[in-house]
């Protein structure tokens, strides 16, 4: 929806937040519209939310570059909303809401009960009837939602509460989050399965193996004079915490909450921890990292920053975590390797620190490329730091990030020249990470941040016969990686453009440092001028200012893959959001191009949309239309859903039951009895032996020769002829006989000849009949 008729100096409604999110509507995965997605070029939309001071707004931006407003509403300040996915249902586990869905999640200044303070219920709202579904009330403040196919998490302060996805009944609750000063109150990150949260203390025995590192490669005494500091620090933000607690306590509270707040003051808390926990197999109720708990759901438990943790998020495939703390100077970046015993067999690598600077910022958002290459952090102060990162370490160069595709860890050359295990001797022989000082490194052995590794001689005499395994002793190297672009916010929307609508930029360039350099005015962050806190929020997808550019034209299957990068957005606090093309390249003051050329980049803004609403615009409100995006995402992802778990769609015709549907070919057969599956499967485990085995002698098969033609036995006339080994006739036995003696009958014949293997002469013993029925009457 174009309003290219508003003048530009019309007043618009105040942004608070902006998050980009993942719903339904662009789930790649279990969307059947995008499983053709590199045969049709249909890509997922952008699906933006935009919190206001008076409401929120959901839109939508196609790959045709034509923004769609999905949902529009003014019912007072959000806080917090998602839109909730539609939930994995299994045969034993249906979902309780699939005729309501999709559902939007909101946290709204004033509940639905009205009279509970603000901000301290969830109320989940259908956005195909529009009425409410569910109410969750807290007692204290929410500060977050996050949601994934499996859970919906509620952050509160030092609490976190997760709830299932098909009926929102309570799962777990994490008690022992540390606070941290803000923006995010609670910083947590949900994956598809695990969650991390900050932990206000580290317990030595789930302390996984690894974790943060010094900041590149200390000396000894640094490490010593940082591990002094850490403990001053420690305490003091222990004094400024209790305070917080104390100060905020109401004038009624009860014994028991002072006692507990007094507590708090005597065990210190230790800021910079993070625990990783499985959604899945954690246990319901209270999840507790302490001495006496077992590890059962605890990934990984470990020290990532020595500064209390202010924003983390997992990269799309969820084994690499990337955190940052209240300082903002470095982000780290972790790869979690589970043990299934337990945390304190798990390892965690720290593979990069990525340094944004020496000034302080608080970070407020983090967003990865889909091939996690790339990512983006974004400070209070507008600033996006693009850095370039590899999902298995090493330094980024031309050669893993100049292609289209993910290249391997290893080059053909590194491979065949056998540079690795060189490498590898060289490190073992002194103290892990190559430090100067033999046996102290700032590899976990070292760092003061570390407690000493259990059993460290048997691990390093296991990595000596064990050099394939990545959880085992040495760690990988740890690199630091400065940003090759930082996109600062303009001061004002007037300084980009007054038009409203998708527009190009022409040849506007964002070099790496300075911000815009075509335009005559020099363009300065906001914060500098003015001090303010600017809300943004980054994400990568495929170029659609191609199509604002050529509306016209045809677009070609190989468009998007002419760029090695997919396109950045951003949007701000000023409701514009803003594509960037990023164009890395060899570092042009580099006297010569190899495959380890260090990098550098262009960035160039492309195209821009206006999203933010003025108060004359009309609410979008449900009930829906079926053929609204969000519902037609919602009925794909569910029918997906029901088919993955064998079970029959609503609406679908005839209900076919798993036990009917043997005969059927088509049907599928992975209902309740899952388990049974393996025993009606031919497997063949090995190539067929020598002999089959019915051709060994334990093996007999027994002949009837009836006499002529007749089978039946009768009780008159019928006669039973047996041929023995040497084939000679047997005497012919009348049935008429009143003394018949059963036991003197030759029913059961000898013996068959077993097949005749060389080397074997065994004479066939004579084995007579005991004793058997025949039916007279038969």
């Amino acid at each position: 929806q174009a309003y290219s008729g508003t003048p530009p100096a019309e007043e618009k409604e105040k942004i608070v937040w902006v998050r980009f999110e993942n719903a339904d509507l662009n789930d790649t995965s279990r969307n059947m519209e995008f499983h053709e997605i590199h045969s049709t070029g249909n890509e997922p939309p952008l699906l933006l939310m935009i919190g206001y001071s008076d409401g929120m707004q959901v839109w939508s931006i196609p790959i045709s570059g034509e923004a769609q407003e999905l949902f529009s509403v003014r019912h007072g300040p959000v806080r917090a909303a998602r839109i909730l996915p539609a939930p994995q249902i299994s045969a034993q586990k249906c979902d309780n809401f699939s005729e309501k869905r999709p559902l939007l999640g909101v946290c709204k200044s004033i509940g639905s009960s009205g009279t509970s303070p603000p901000y301290c219920c969830v109320d989940l709202y259908s956005l195909r009837t529009g009425e409410m579904v569910k109410s969750i009330q807290f007692k204290t403040p929410i500060y977050d939602l996050h949601c994934n196919k499996r859970i919906l998490v509620v952050v509160l302060q030092e609490k976190i509460a997760a709830f299932d996805s098909c009926t929102f009944t309570k799962k777990f609750f994490v008690t022992s989050c540390y606070p941290c000063p803000g923006p995010n109150m609670n910083p947590i990150a949900l994956g598809s399965r695990w969650l991390a949260y900050a932990e206000n203390k580290l317990i030595r025995c789930h302390q996984s193996r690894g974790g943060a590192c010094g900041d590149n490669i200390q000396s000894y005494t640094a490490t010593v004079i940082s591990a002094a500091k850490t403990i001053k620090t420690g305490l003091t933000m222990v004094g400024k915490v209790v305070t917080q607690l104390t100060g905020t306590l109401p004038s009624g509270a009860t014994e028991e909450e002072i006692l507990a707040h007094s507590n708090i003051r005597r065990s210190p808390l230790v800021p910079g921890i993070i625990t990783i926990i499985d959604t899945e197999t954690v246990a319901e109720g209270q999840v507790l990292v302490s001495e006496d708990s077992d590890s059962d759901g605890i990934v990984a438990h470990f020290p990532a920053h020595e500064k209390p943790i202010c924003c983390m998020a997992f990269n799309p495939s969820g084994m690499l975590l990337v955190t940052t703390d209240t300082l903002g100077h470095d982000f780290h970046v972790f790869q979690i390797l589970t043990h299934p015993w337990s945390s304190s067999q798990s390892a965690v690598h720290h593979l990069y620190t990525l340094h944004r600077g020496e000034t302080e910022a608080k970070v407020q958002d983090i967003s990865f490329s889909h091939d996690c290459r790339w990512v983006v952090v974004s400070t209070l102060r507008g600033t996006s730091h693009v850095f370039p990162i590899n999902p298995y370490g090493g330094q980024p160069c031309v050669r893993t990030h100049m292609s289209p595709r993910v290249v391997n860890r290893m080059s053909r050359f590194q491979k065949s020249a056998g540079l690795e295990e060189i490498e590898q001797e060289l490190t073992s022989k002194q103290g892990g990470r190559c430090s100067p000082v033999p046996g102290l490194s700032s590899s976990p052995s070292g760092s003061p941040l570390h407690g000493k590794l259990n059993s460290q001689d048997t691990y390093n005499n296991f990595t000596n016969n064990n050099p394939g395994n990545p959880r085992l002793l040495p760690l990988p190297s740890l690199t630091v990686v400065l940003p090759l672009a930082q996109i600062k916010q303009p001061m004002t929307l007037g300084t980009i453009t007054k038009r409203t609508g998708p527009y190009l930029f022409g040849a506007g360039c964002f070099s790496i440092k300075a911000p815009c350099k075509s335009k005559p005015a020099p363009q300065i962050s906001p914060s500098k001028s003015v001090g303010g806190e600017f809300c943004v929020a980054a994400v990568f997808g495929s170029s659609r200012s191609w199509f604002a550019n050529n509306p016209g034209l045809k677009r070609e299957k190989d468009q998007s893959k002419q760029f090695v990068v997919e396109s950045l957005y951003i949007i701000s606090c000023y409701g514009s959001l803003v594509e960037h093309v990023l164009e890395p390249r060899p570092l042009s003051t580099a006297p010569k191009i190899s495959d380890d050329t260090p990098l550098e980049m262009m960035t160039c803004p492309r195209a821009s949309w206006t999203l933010v609403r003025t108060p004359q615009w009309n609410e979008l409100q449900p009930p829906f239309n079926a053929n609204h995006p969000l519902l037609l995402a919602a009925d794909a992802v569910q029918y997906y859903q029901y088919l993955l778990a064998g079970l029959v769609p609503p609406g679908s015709p005839g209900p076919i039951t798993r036990h009917e549907s043997y005969d059927s070919l088509a049907s599928d057969h992975s209902g309740q009895e899952d388990e049974e599956w393996l025993s009606q499967v031919e497997i063949v485990t090995h190539t067929g032996p020598h002999r089959r085995l019915w051709m060994g002698p334990q093996f007999q098969f027994k002949t009837i020769h009836p006499s002529g033609q007749t089978t039946v036995i009768s009780s008159s006339s019928s006669v039973l002829q047996s041929h023995g080994p040497s084939d000679t006739p047997q005497p012919l036995l009348d049935f008429d006989t009143d003394d018949l003696d059963l036991n003197s009958l030759r029913i059961q014949p000898v013996r068959s000849e077993p097949v005749s293997m060389p080397g074997s002469s065994r004479p066939v013993s004579d084995r007579r009949g005991v004793s058997t029925v025949i039916d007279a009457t038969s």
